[in-house]
């Protein structure tokens, strides 16, 4: 069977597979991912994995614990936890990087953890950068973090993957933020929701690694769980120039021989020769769920906002209204490197800030920062006025000083911009390339360093389906049933969040019994669901159920109301992890969802259909009414967790 990258990399993580099966998109499998990352939530992590009963790493040199979000909070409650974090880490034997070595996804690259070719997962959503060196990065939460650091495994489902063809070059003083912008502002209703994406075409060549790390991160707001870059001359280039500076450096005491040849553990000469000599690709005519194809030379530099990602405005259009500032970000993830801080000092250097604005600088990590000191850049931004931070998160989750206070307006090179994240939710933000930053932070208001025109963006998009025939059976392991029918409890809306599952008001009662969760699921979307819904019912819910918080009651709400399991066109990722790792199974049915939203229309929030819904586990099936809708097959490692009762329960059968 012919596979995609992405489908070959998990393939290669994949573990107790039954034999000869060949992973695709919609697989449920237990991976035993390369690394996994946690930062300052370790210290959520930590009680998670002693509560399961674990007392060792199962593989020490797996695990990778940094600290990076409040690297800023010098208060003794946060030293505390940062020692505690730091003791564990010792206690454990995992690779350790305190606070002021720079942003965990940062580090992942320099150290080589996020390796092309290979599965990494963090629990934190920008994982997706590690694609930019084509490595599969993506992101797990807390309770999996618990589980690998325990067993070094578990679940993931193999998410369908768009295929995105770049063509063309970038005209001068256009970035790959630009690019990223466009792909959020141009396919910008869901097209990568909890895809995966395979980046491919000839404008790859054009794109530096700084710019495809960029491009990876963001593609977390674009929706997708993961975005991928070809590894090639560039990508091995990257890492040869990165293991000549370990090797130099010394890193952590590991030596050098007399060629200077880095014996470092990771990033070394050899591992890059193997690598060179197999470089990651798909089979001739793999199949993609999608292809997008974007023009890169009709992309023009565009800012994001205000307050939310997916919404667009060519800076030459924005610039003629001189929206004025008060303050400007060159800080985060996404573009902090070294490249993005020569590209702001190209624009201020021998200029200053404008008066009333505050430009704010961080760089992602302590050796970007020196590397842009040893340039002259740094201090470049330093003598124009910028306000120079530790290396770390800050400003862009809301931590530490400069943020946004009420009625202010900032523009930010970072990834995020919803109302409040960076400040006071009365405030807007605006998303922007390290330039169109530096240049507004200098005029004061949004503008761009040299005039470059408007344009439109050319991109297209084709849609692939599979059909129920292309589903092979599913292999049904003893105790899960084969067969399993519900009547459909229809609630329609796209978008249904979790406040509208299980409100928020609940959430942090702790001694809240599951009777009492059943009492209130639903209750802010519609009061009368309780009176309808009945044990044993199957909910039909719309597009990306389960949006908004990590709450896991808005899965185990529903779970004690006695329903059986939930049927959505798609589900909000973090949702549907949650309900996994609750035993509480979740299956996306569009085709089915989108005839029951035509036959039931959206005059009624919740409707008893009286529909039957017969599921067929081994054929990977639905049948109602007569028609047969086809679904991802409910693999061996769900269909496991679901019978144990969950993540934590595997996870403690496992230990014993």
């Amino acid at each position: 069977m012919k596979q995609n990258v992405i489908e070959k990399i998990a393939q290669a993580y994949a573990v107790g597979l039954p034999a000869g099966h060949v992973v695709r998109s919609g697989d449920y499998i237990s991976i035993q991912p390369a690394h996994v990352m946690t930062h300052d939530n370790t210290g959520a992590v930590i009680p998670k994995f002693r509560s399961i009963g674990a007392t060792r790493i199962a593989f020490p040199r797996q695990v990778v614990t940094t600290l990076d979000h409040n690297v800023q909070d010098h208060s003794e409650k946060n030293l505390e936890k940062y020692r505690k974090i730091e003791e564990f880490a010792r206690e454990m034997g995992v690779d350790f990087y305190p606070a002021g070595r720079g942003i965990g996804h940062q580090i992942m690259c320099e150290e080589g953890y996020a390796w092309p070719g290979t599965m990494v997962v963090a629990s934190d959503s920008h994982s997706n950068m590690y694609g930019g060196l084509g490595c599969l990065g993506s992101p797990v939460v807390r309770t999996d973090a618990a589980s690998i650091w325990a067993t070094g495994r578990t679940w993931w489902k193999v998410p369908p993957v768009a295929k995105v063809r770049f063509t063309g070059t970038l005209p001068k003083g256009v970035t790959g933020k630009d690019v990223i912008i466009t792909l959020c502002g141009l396919f910008n209703n869901d097209e990568v929701l909890n895809h995966a994406i395979e980046f491919t075409g000839d404008g790859i060549a054009g794109l530096t690694v700084d710019q495809r790390l960029t491009i990876a991160n963001m593609t977390t707001e674009w929706g997708a769980l993961a975005g991928v870059f070809p590894v090639d001359d560039l990508t091995l280039e990257w890492l040869a120039q990165r293991a000549a500076y370990v090797a130099r450096r010394g890193l952590q005491g590991v030596p050098s021989d007399a060629d200077g040849n880095g014996m470092h553990p990771r990033m070394n000469r050899q591992r890059i020769d193997e690598l060179a000599a197999h470089l990651p690709s798909a089979d001739p005519d793999a199949w993609y769920a999608k292809e997008i194809t974007l023009d890169l030379s009709s992309v023009c530099p565009h800012v994001s906002g205000p307050n939310h990602v997916k919404v667009m405005t060519a800076v030459a259009e924005l610039q003629e209204r001189r929206l004025p500032i008060q303050k400007a970000y060159l800080v985060s993830c996404v573009n902090s490197r070294v490249e993005d801080i020569a590209e702001a000092a190209a624009v201020v250097r021998d200029k200053h800030v404008a008066d009333g604005v505050e430009f704010y600088i961080a760089a992602a990590s302590s050796e970007v920062q020196e590397e842009a000191e040893r340039r002259g850049d740094w201090q470049a931004l330093l003598r124009a006025g910028a306000i120079a931070l530790p290396p770390g998160c800050g400003p862009c989750i809301g931590l530490g000083v400069g943020l946004l206070k009420d009625g202010e307006i900032g523009i930010s090179a970072t990834n995020r911009n919803f109302k409040g994240r960076m400040g006071s939710s009365n405030a807007d933000a605006y998303l922007a390339s390290p330039a169109v930053v530096a240049a507004s932070a200098l005029a004061g208001f949004i503008t761009m360093p040299e005039a470059i025109p408007a344009t439109a963006p050319a991109g297209s998009i084709t849609v692939h389906r599979r059909t129920a025939d292309d589903v092979p059976e599913t292999v049904v392991i003893d105790g899960f049933p084969e067969k399993l029918e519900g009547e459909l409890l229809f609630c329609h809306q796209d978008n249904l969040n979790t406040d509208g599952i299980y409100p928020g008001k609940y959430t942090y009662i702790d001694d809240f019994t599951a009777e009492q969760q059943a009492a209130v699921a639903m209750e802010n979307y519609d009061p009368a669901f309780q009176d309808l819904a009945r044990e044993g019912d199957i909910l039909a819910g719309g597009y990306n159920f389960g949006t908004g918080s990590s709450r896991e009651q808005a899965a185990t709400a529903l779970k004690h109301r006695g329903i059986r399991l939930v049927l959505a066109g798609s589900f909000s990722e973090t949702y549907k992890r949650n309900a996994i790792n609750n035993g509480f199974l979740v299956i996306e049915a569009p085709e089915l969802i989108d005839s029951l939203k035509e036959r039931f229309g959206t005059e009624k929030l919740t409707v008893r259909t009286k529909l039957v819904a017969d599921i067929d586990f081994r054929r990977s099936r639905i049948q109602v009414s007569g028609t047969s809708y086809a679904i991802d097959p409910v693999g061996p490692a769900a269909q496991e967790l679901i019978l144990l009762g969950g993540l934590e329960a595997w996870v403690a059968t496992s230990l014993s």
